[in-house]
């Protein structure tokens, strides 16, 4: 490629980032990343309506969360600003104007009223509405009476009623449509802002853009960009849209409809990189069976001709089998790191050794948020039901139960250095002179200082942590458990 490849993300401020969205960043980034090119921030606020307070704010924090730096933007600046587009206004309007000079534009005062009533007739009639060209012949000092009078108008594109439209897009190909299909489309509306449409184009052209990324939602408003690029005779940038993002149920991914955005995955305790990485996948190959990417691996190995057409299924199982792998695989102490504020608000012992915590969950843990709920019974033994004593597999019954928890109290009792090794080894060296496997054992003890049918470790890791004296007062509460329902 000879020209520097340059690419946009331009959010609208709405509130959050969904999953969307953060595809689109993403894919922006890695082309731009790719081929040492420029990714550029620009914020889509044309629609006033729609603006949340705040949610540029949301914006920023998400790219630096995702590690998605840009290079260009309304925080950091470039030579193309302003990067905001409700700052460009006199922009749009002086390039609206060229068009209408050219012939290829025209203003329009039909009032909203009026085109709501056309509208009304035509589904009366069963017709599709489609605007009439009412103003499209207006002499030209009719127009700038209008105008000097202060009347409302908006610009419209004059389309070619004849012939066809071709747009290319990487993932779709070629794409026609016929002319007579097409709508005179607004280009400035009556509050003087642009339309999405219109100003893309122009922000596209404006900022060297070369390579867009899309919801292939917008595949049928593509040709009227290469209509509008035709008339200003601009070079079209390559387009690639991409697949739908649905839900299991095969439904668009909504917030309303309670699907996550980026912000409630990462406050449910999923890993950045995961995330990340689970994203790149959504509707992308990268042609091998390779599953797991760093950021910077996708730099290396993206290719936008692995994008897919087919909807991507976003499935939230896959994502936290994704972030349970990413978990195992980083060092202790980094995990421990991560996990310390979500152990921090189950257990309050000061006497307990976090980091042993750690050691026992990692392995065990697929999303943080999880981590509370497996080590509740650190702090204070929850009231369980002694059906938990009887196991199938490990062969414990209630009566066994009992004579186990019976005969490991003195055991425990004896260990003067209280440590893994050592309780391992006395609980194992019981159940060899008691003639029983290890688990009849290993689990009424187990039960009995967990109070859980799961725990995220065993009963030597899990009695280490507590303590000894913790450990025996919880045994002597079993026995007394078991031995109240004996009688």
């Amino acid at each position: 490629m000879s020209a520097e490849v340059r690419t946009r993300f331009a959010p609208s401020p709405t509130g959050y980032m969904h999953i969307g969205n953060l595809r689109t960043a993403l894919y922006e980034y890695l082309i731009a990343k790719k081929h040492n090119g420029k990714f550029i921030l620009r914020i889509e606020d044309t629609d006033q309506d729609r603006y949340v307070e705040g949610s540029v704010d949301v914006i920023y924090k998400t790219l630096k969360i995702a590690g998605l730096q840009h290079d260009e933007g309304p925080d950091i600046g470039g030579d193309y600003g302003p990067y905001v587009q409700s700052e460009r206004k006199p922009i749009y309007m002086e390039y609206a104007k060229k068009l209408v000079e050219m012939g290829k534009a025209y203003y329009c005062f039909c009032s909203k009223e009026m085109l709501a009533e056309e509208k009304q007739k035509c589904e009366a009639e069963g017709r599709v509405f489609r605007y009439d060209r009412h103003c499209l012949n207006l002499p030209k000092e009719e127009v700038e009476a209008r105008l000097a009078a202060g009347e409302p108008f908006v610009i419209r594109q004059k389309m070619p009623t004849e012939g066809s439209t071709t747009f290319e897009d990487v993932v779709y190909g070629t794409i026609t449509v016929d002319n007579s299909e097409l709508e005179d489309q607004i280009l400035i509306k009556s509050d003087g802002l642009p339309t999405y449409n219109f100003a893309n184009v122009i922000d596209d052209h404006l900022m060297k853009i070369t390579h867009v990324v899309r919801g292939n939602e917008y595949l049928s408003s593509a040709p009227k960009y290469n209509l509008l690029y035709e008339a200003f005779g601009w070079e079209v940038p390559t387009y690639v849209h991409v697949p739908l993002i649905i839900n299991e149920e095969g439904r668009k991914l909504s917030k309303r409809a309670g699907d996550p955005s980026f912000e409630d995955l990462l406050e449910k305790g999923y890993l950045v990189e995961a995330i990340i990485n689970y994203v790149a996948l959504l509707g992308w190959s990268p042609g091998t069976n390779e599953e797991f990417f760093t950021l910077e691996e996708l730099c290396r190995v993206f290719d936008i001709h692995g994008i897919n057409k087919s909807p991507a299924v976003f499935d939230i199982n896959k994502l936290t089998w994704m972030n349970g792998e990413y978990i195992r695989r980083m060092s202790l102490d980094r995990f421990h790191e991560i996990a310390l504020p979500y152990l921090k608000t189950a257990i309050k012992n000061p006497a307990i050794d976090l980091k042993k915590v750690s050691r026992i969950l990692q392995p065990r843990t697929e999303v943080l948020c999880d981590i509370p709920g497996k080590v509740d019974f650190i702090d204070e033994l929850p009231d369980y039901d002694i059906e938990l004593y009887v196991h199938k597999k490990m062969k414990t019954t209630l009566e066994n139960s009992l004579e186990g928890l019976k005969a490991a109290l003195p055991v425990l009792e004896a260990i003067e250095e209280w440590n893994e090794q050592n309780i391992h080894d006395s609980l194992v060296s019981l159940a060899e002179r008691m003639g029983v496997k290890n688990g009849q054992i290993m689990w009424p003890v187990r039960t009995a200082i967990t109070g859980k049918a799961v725990s995220p470790g065993g009963a030597v890791e899990i009695a280490d942590i507590l303590g000894k004296e913790e450990t025996i007062r919880r045994i002597k509460a079993g026995i007394d458990k078991l031995s109240a329902h004996k009688k």
